[in-house]
């Protein structure tokens, strides 16, 4: 497959692993069309990827706000050749019966309605071209449980789901695959592990590696459960 020119959407560009992908596909030639929700963040990337990359303050747990971005996207290529849908927020650790109904709710409406916003969206264009992949980044415990990330979990576990059911919908020629980046040392994992955070991969890192794995992804990995491993 070849990595020239790739037209690439990522949601969550402003921190962590988004941001770290960012970097590592413009460095590789390639145009990044992402998305976050601090507007500074966002105005701070504008300066560092000028065009043809752009980037604009979305709320993915909005369907009104992700109909604007991708319809304001759309205007500039056919269609992405690859969709990593990778914002996502965790709860603070808590048992099930402790996490408040606001804070469950906006676990759910980030990571299970915001990539199926995305996908609504953008996925007709990709669709109607027969060609593109669409990753939508899952977790170790989207395959696995844990105390005091139930939320969390659940929101992981509905996106494996939601992505092979995704899968077997797609035409051939396209592809849609929950991917377990493995354990990366952001803002994300600090919430959850604290201090032992530090003695896993930075997202720099991190990308050097994830960066030409999901530009290699095809129609052959099409409802495959697949994971990053360094």
């Amino acid at each position: 497959m070849p990595h020239k020119n790739k037209i690439v959407v990522i949601t969550g560009v402003t921190s962590g692993l988004g941001r770290a992908m960012t970097e590592e596909f413009t460095r590789l030639g390639h145009t990044v069309f992402g998305c976050g929700r601090a507007q500074s963040k966002i105005a701070r990337l504008q300066k560092e990827f000028p065009k043809p990359n752009d980037f604009a303050a979305v709320d993915v747990a909005s369907d009104d706000a992700v109909r604007s971005w991708a319809e304001h996207c759309l205007k500039s290529f056919e269609a992405p050749d690859l969709l990593i849908n990778n914002a996502g927020v965790i709860n603070p650790n808590a048992p099930l019966w402790k996490v408040g109904a606001a804070d469950f709710s906006m676990v759910i409406d980030v990571n299970v309605k915001g990539p199926a916003n995305v996908i609504r969206h953008f996925a007709p264009a990709m669709v109607k071209r027969a060609r593109g992949v669409i990753v939508n980044f899952s977790s170790g415990w989207g395959r696995s449980t844990d105390a005091e990330v139930a939320p969390y979990c659940a929101s992981k576990w509905a996106i494996e789901g939601l992505t092979q059911a995704l899968a077997q919908e797609l035409p051939s020629g396209m592809a849609a695959i929950p991917l377990n980046p493995g354990i990366i040392n952001t803002e994300m994992l600090q919430s959850a592990f604290g201090g032992s955070s530090n003695s896993y991969p930075k997202a720099a890192d991190w990308a050097k590696v994830a960066v030409p794995f999901l530009l290699q992804l095809g129609p052959a990995d099409n409802g495959k459960q697949l994971e990053i491993t360094l």
